[in-house]
């Protein structure tokens, strides 16, 4: 499988990754990808199957072209490829538009009235923009713009990523999201500003999950943490601790 080390260091240059930021994205260490692309070792099929799902290739393909010999007929490919998916575009859902995206976020009339920009760096995929207001996840400020990249499956969820959570009771929230492995079929919604208190929501009511990707925001708007704000934050946590305490006790 020399070929498939040769096509995974043409993949990563093609777009700009260092083999730490490759090897990241795969789970594996720096060295093994080394050694993959050195052909030093075989890539296990498990790494050239997520290859495949990040460069929308089969394994034939990594396994038997040389990618790099054949790069303008697979630049065109992709090429087309992102113009029939339409991954160029990401819809923009300002704040003004959040409640009716409750309501229009499957209705094809509703979506094309979105504003839509572009952003080049980013994989073939599904995404979306939200903008957010508020403190509740701060450093991030208030008026950021999230892009999302679109979850189709609730199980697909990674404990403790960020993500835009759109359901039927909280609308558009901006939040990390935690497995609650006590109760079945609810997800624990966290705040990055730790005064505000995490809360659960039934994955049932959940319509729509969007996994953060890249956070867009003014420079003159970076929020930051002085020491006033720090220490009201202990005091409470440590008011809230105290009350625990005494509710244990009697």
């Amino acid at each position: 499988m020399a070929i498939a080390g040769k096509n995974l260091k043409y993949l990563r240059k093609l777009r700009g990754w260092t083999q730490e930021e490759f090897s990241n994205k795969l789970g594996i260490k720096r060295s093994l990808l080394g050694a993959y692309e050195e052909e030093r070792a075989d890539p296990r099929i498990e790494v050239l199957e997520l290859v495949g799902e990040m460069f929308k290739l089969t394994l034939d393909e990594l396994l038997l072209k040389d990618l790099g010999d054949t790069k303008g007929n697979y630049l065109a490919k992709r090429r087309a490829q992102k113009m029939a998916a339409g991954t160029n575009e990401i819809q923009l859902v300002p704040v003004k538009a959040a409640a009716g995206y409750l309501a229009g976020y499957a209705d094809p009339e509703f979506l094309d009235e979105l504003n839509t920009f572009t952003l080049p760096m980013l994989a073939p995929g599904s995404y979306r923009a939200f903008e957010i207001v508020g403190d509740s996840m701060l450093p991030t400020p208030s008026g950021s713009v999230i892009v999302g990249e679109k979850v189709d499956d609730v199980e697909d969820v990674k404990s403790n990523n960020t993500y835009i959570v759109i359901s039927r009771n909280e609308g558009i929230v901006y939040k990390r999201v935690l497995k609650n492995t006590r109760t079945k079929n609810k997800l624990t919604l966290i705040s990055d500003n730790v005064a505000y208190q995490p809360y659960n929501i039934n994955e049932e009511d959940v319509i729509e999950l969007w996994k953060a990707t890249m956070v867009i925001s003014k420079v003159n708007t970076q929020q930051r943490w002085d020491v006033n704000q720090l220490a009201s934050v202990v005091s409470d946590l440590q008011e809230q601790v105290s009350k625990l305490k005494k509710k244990k006790a009697n």
